[in-house]
């Protein structure tokens, strides 16, 4: 693909997110930029939430990881269904009850001030991490297909793209990302189905026959029933209803977009309806996966660690594997297939990354800040230099992971999710089926100390537990670290209202 014809398809994108920008922040204030005024259509927010909650992360990462362990990632996706249950029943009601903006002001209410900071501020690193792991993704791929051509380094690109994020989030806030997020979620999905069909044509494939191959292929194997793997069913269904509560139901960004809902019952029926619209829609994207794999095998084709992605022999898997989905799209399929992975790319990781960059924001503001306090000439100014400050520290995180990520992306997601999100889970457990009343004081100590406990157990846990490695399952362990030490050090207090 021509470098010129890239930068017009990144041009044009960014230029229609402008626009929508434009419209979406008249009569703004800083209530628009935090909630929404509340006034976000469900059916709009599920819809934007199907993109933000797969992000490029999925787009890439999933299709890539499909070489190595086939299906196994749809066990996770079935747990998604018990969490977002979960969020919907008890959740969505605790916040819409306390009429909250950042979720994590119900820690004070339950706990106090110190726990009230602990968790937001688990927050920030949580977000942070994960926000600053996908946008890597984007920024890489326009490395290849662009800035390259021009001699530009990765931290340029890296820079470019979290200005292009701030140039349209920076006005009105989440008003403006529920429906760039619905924009960016119809392009992801459209770029997926346009992808499967040029694939299968260039194979000559009718759709029956696709169906066929990918069920026969050894890339659809689903179930793993070895207690001992890391891919084993139940600790990934189980891991999967909890990484849904904590990375959508306990996590600022996702739940932002849905208290922008008129009602509960409206961001109910959003969260519902978003769950079950995410079980065809991973599918597809692991069908992607497996077409891309048949693809290079029908041709024969043979990469090397010089083109980025490659076949490893002394660990009998692919490496790099976030890289075969850009590597065929930009340089072996069509112009067109080209251009239609650049937008479904580029809308991917700006669906989640303009939102975290909101929510980031929207936390120390509100819960570092206690901005409602100041004077409201000198509100503005504070949240515009806050929202400079979070895209800085991504760049610099971002910049740090480029030295030395060496696994796939969605790997490295839900890793750190199972140590930055387990106190989290923790936190919101105690308060929510216990009257016990933790100290205070000793909730941070707790909070950093399970994290660093749960990290000694994974690593020990095939000598300690008769070869049992530990999966996505150690967020499971690391919250209820938490738990116990919450229990430990508290006392008994009725009449706490949720």
């Amino acid at each position: 693909m021509s470098p010129l014809l890239v930068f017009g398809v990144i041009a044009s994108y960014f230029l229609i997110l402008i626009i929508i920008s434009h419209f979406t922040s008249k009569n703004r204030s800083n209530s628009t930029f935090f909630t929404g005024n509340r006034q976000s259509p469900w059916f709009v927010v599920a819809f934007g939430m199907i993109g933000a909650s797969l992000s490029g992360v999925t787009f890439i990462s999933i299709p890539g990881e499909v070489g190595n362990s086939g299906f196994s990632y749809f066990q996770l996706v079935l747990g998604y269904l018990l969490g977002y249950a979960a969020i919907a029943g008890i959740l969505l009601p605790l916040y819409y009850k306390n009429n909250l903006i950042s979720i994590y002001s119900w820690l004070d209410k339950r706990f106090g001030k110190k726990s009230y900071k602990t968790g937001a501020a688990f927050f920030l690193i949580s977000q942070m991490i994960g926000a600053s792991f996908r946008l890597f993704l984007v920024a890489n791929v326009l490395q290849i297909a662009f800035f390259n051509a021009f001699g530009i380094p990765f931290e340029i690109t890296v820079l470019i793209t979290i200005a292009l994020i701030y140039v349209y989030t920076f006005r009105a806030g989440i008003k403006t990302i529920v429906w760039t997020d619905t924009l960016q979620t119809l392009f992801m999905l459209l770029a997926v189905i346009v992808s499967m069909f040029i694939i299968t044509k260039d194979l000559d494939m009718d759709f029956s026959q696709m169906v066929s191959d990918i069920r026969e292929s050894e890339f659809s194997n689903t179930f793993n029933w070895d207690w001992r793997a890391k891919g084993n069913f139940f600790k990934q269904f189980f891991s999967g209803a909890f990484i849904a509560i904590v990375m959508t139901g306990l996590d600022q960004n996702m739940m932002q977009k849905n208290l922008t809902c008129r009602s509960l019952k409206d961001s109910q029926k959003n969260m519902i309806s978003m769950s079950l619209t995410l079980i065809p829609v991973n599918l597809l994207f692991l069908s992607l996966g497996s077409l891309l794999y048949i693809y290079i095998q029908q041709n024969a084709m043979v990469f090397t660690p010089e083109d980025g992605f490659w076949f490893d022999p002394a660990k009998g898997a692919y490496s790099h594997t976030d890289a075969l989905f850009p590597i065929l799209a930009i340089k072996h399929f069509s112009t067109f297939a080209g251009i239609v992975f650049l937008l479904g790319i580029i809308a991917a990781a700006f669906s989640s990354a303009d939102s975290a960059l909101t929510a980031l924001t929207t936390s120390f503001c509100i819960d570092f800040l206690d901005i409602s306090k100041q004077p409201r000439e000198k509100q503005k100014n504070i949240r515009l230099g806050i929202h400079i400050m979070m895209s800085t520290i991504m760049f610099a995180v971002i910049v740090g992971f480029k030295i030395i990520n060496n696994d796939s992306v969605i790997n490295e997601v839900f890793r750190a999710a199972g140590y930055t999100y387990g106190p989290l889970l923790g936190l919101y457990s105690f308060g929510l089926f216990t009257k016990r009343k933790s100290m205070d004081k000793a909730v941070p100590f707790i909070a950093l100390a399970s994290p660093i406990i749960s990290y000694v157990i994974s690593l020990n846990s095939e000598s300690w537990f008769n070869g049992y490695k530990f999966g996505f399952e150690l967020l499971i362990i690391n919250g209820l670290i938490t738990f116990l030490g919450l229990f430990l050090f508290s006392f008994q207090k009725k009449h706490i209202k949720p």
